[in-house]
């Protein structure tokens, strides 16, 4: 669901945040680096997961035909600054999404991507309540105003991690529950909610 503006970083902050951040090509090379070393504790387990559920999305997923023509209404570039981690289950379910879109937008979605851990001034500016939960997407106009923030999820998602964790007899199966919404839905609630994202744009 899209959240009101945050209003505690200046546009010089964002600027110097998407400078730094990387692509999605690195992203992704530093996850299959990461799957690689076959962690079987900490967070580093989860990665190899992530990593099939971002390959999989990758060659499956393919934009609306709705979808393509909201972009081709884009007038001017824009900056979509997600913030993830690699072991971040949330985030190989969406930033397959957001790379797909963007690289339909015929340049004028700049997608960069940046580690929640490495810069935590950033999303505690971002927080979702209390939680420093991620993916978080930060739409930035051409002159790096936020436009919109979008994340972790959507809201149906949302919804449904609230309820299981609530009841302690399925809070522990949580991410079970999650990855099958999110397997029955292939990206359609997603989609939508990043469309409302661009569409936010005035």
């Amino acid at each position: 669901m899209i959240e009101a503006k945050a209003n505690k970083l200046s546009n010089v902050d964002y600027k110097v945040y998407v400078e730094k951040a990387v692509d999605f090509e690195f992203y992704l090379r530093k996850m299959e680096e990461e799957a690689a070393q076959n962690a079987t504790e900490g967070l580093l387990a989860y990665v190899p997961m992530n990593l099939q559920r971002v390959t999989r999305i990758l060659k499956t997923y393919q934009p609306s035909d709705q979808f393509v023509s909201v972009l081709s209404q884009l007038k001017n570039p824009i900056h979509w600054l997600v913030i993830s981690e690699n072991w971040c289950g949330d985030a190989a379910q969406i930033v397959p999404v957001i790379q797909k879109i963007a690289a339909l937008s015929e340049g004028k979605i700049n997608f960069k991507l940046i580690y929640r851990d490495a810069d935590l001034p950033l999303i505690d500016a971002h927080l979702t309540g209390s939680s420093r939960s991620i993916p978080k997407l930060i739409q930035l106009d051409s002159d790096f105003n936020e436009i919109a923030v979008w994340g972790p999820r959507p809201f149906e998602a949302q919804e449904l991690v609230l309820n299981v964790k609530s009841n302690p007899a399925t809070a522990d199966k949580y991410s079970e529950e999650l990855h099958k919404w999110y397997a029955q839905n292939k990206q359609l609630f997603i989609e939508r909610d990043l469309m409302e994202v661009i569409k936010s744009i005035r």
